[in-house]
């Protein structure tokens, strides 16, 4: 059986609820308020149940508002839970936050942890003395990352000069220079074009798998989760709607496929229920298919019949409509 230290994260019926003023109105209800205010109980994580593997990679997802941010903030020790247990390696976070600190590391796509007006090479050394990392270690890991990551022409470079995707690869190399054994990672590739996306969500991937990093990420962009993670938990008002694989997930909610045809045929006409066309090129289709109605073979059976099939693509729809599908279907049974 396995104890909380061999899990990075352990969570049994975590809880965390704000005592929140609630306005008066009116004059009078204004000057009542200030003497005696009167306070509503918010729920904002509720009983969850959580267990991360070490060196797993988890997409951590949900609506705003759906207890996210709460959920890390006690995970790294900012916040204190309500009631429920909680261990992060194996530690209380508000009982053990300083060797806690040591042991993790947090990039915020938002919020930057480097010194806006000096070199990020400046905010490294002061990482190194924060963390209490010999001199000839950190030179070693710093000479290391800026290779690996490609800041070497830049980090010498005042920080609000640098460009979001430069400052993003600095932003990773800080919180792995002191080789945390987790990475809270809060929309790493917000605001980045797409080439740079790339390239961030390969690095982070890259260093989970060569020092076995768990990785914990909240995201909207799921590319991220598809590039990155293995596992997927959705939290919407702070309750966990799901728990699964990757792949898991995929399999259950698919319940459509995007096929593409290039054919001899300069258009090619398909009727068949469930099948949608959804663009069209000259010697190229593009449909959806509802596979309740009508199963992918057919459908490629059919544009057989009809015209010589010179390629055919067969994908998944995009991961961002699986999870609105989830999200309605709870709307549904709430409702």
């Amino acid at each position: 059986m396995k104890t909380s230290a061999n899990y990075a994260i352990k969570a049994n019926k975590l809880s965390k609820v704000f005592r929140v003023k609630q306005p008066q109105k009116g004059g009078f209800g204004a000057v009542k308020g200030f003497f005696a205010p009167a306070y509503q109980d918010v729920s904002a994580v509720s009983e969850i149940d959580l267990r991360v593997e070490r060196g797993e990679r988890v997409a951590f997802i949900g609506p705003n508002g759906a207890g996210k941010s709460t959920t890390i903030k006690m995970m790294s020790g900012i916040l204190h839970p309500s009631s429920g247990d909680l261990s992060v390696l194996g530690w209380n976070p508000q009982k053990d936050r300083r060797k806690l600190g040591y042991a993790i590391g947090t990039v915020f796509g938002q919020k930057s942890q480097l010194w806006y007006h000096l070199p990020a090479r400046d905010t490294f050394e002061l990482f190194a003395s924060i963390y209490e990392i010999e001199r000839s270690t950190f030179k070693q890991r710093l000479n290391h990352l800026s290779e690996l990551f490609q800041i070497e022409g830049f980090m010498g470079q005042t920080v609000r000069k640098l460009s979001l995707g430069q400052r993003m690869r600095c932003e990773l190399v800080a919180s792995l220079l002191h080789q945390p054994k987790i990475l809270f990672l809060d929309e790493p590739t917000i605001g980045l074009d797409v080439t740079a996306k790339a390239v961030i969500r390969d690095l982070i991937k890259a260093r989970s798998d060569v020092d076995g990093t768990t990785l914990f990420l909240t995201s909207h962009d799921t590319g991220d989760i598809e590039s990155v993670c293995q596992r997927v938990v959705i939290i919407n008002e702070g309750k966990i709607l799901m728990d699964s694989s990757l792949s898991d997930l995929r399999e259950t909610y698919i319940q459509k496929k995007q096929i593409t045809f290039v054919s001899d045929s300069k258009e090619l006409q398909l009727s068949l229920p469930g099948v949608r066309i959804t663009n069209r090129k000259p010697h190229e289709t593009q449909c959806e298919v509802d596979l309740k109605k009508t199963p992918v073979a057919q459908v490629i059976a059919d544009a057989l019949k009809v015209s010589v099939l010179k390629d055919i693509t067969v994908t998944d729809p995009p991961m961002e409509e699986i999870i609105h599908e989830i999200y309605q279907q709870q709307a549904g049974m709430l409702s």
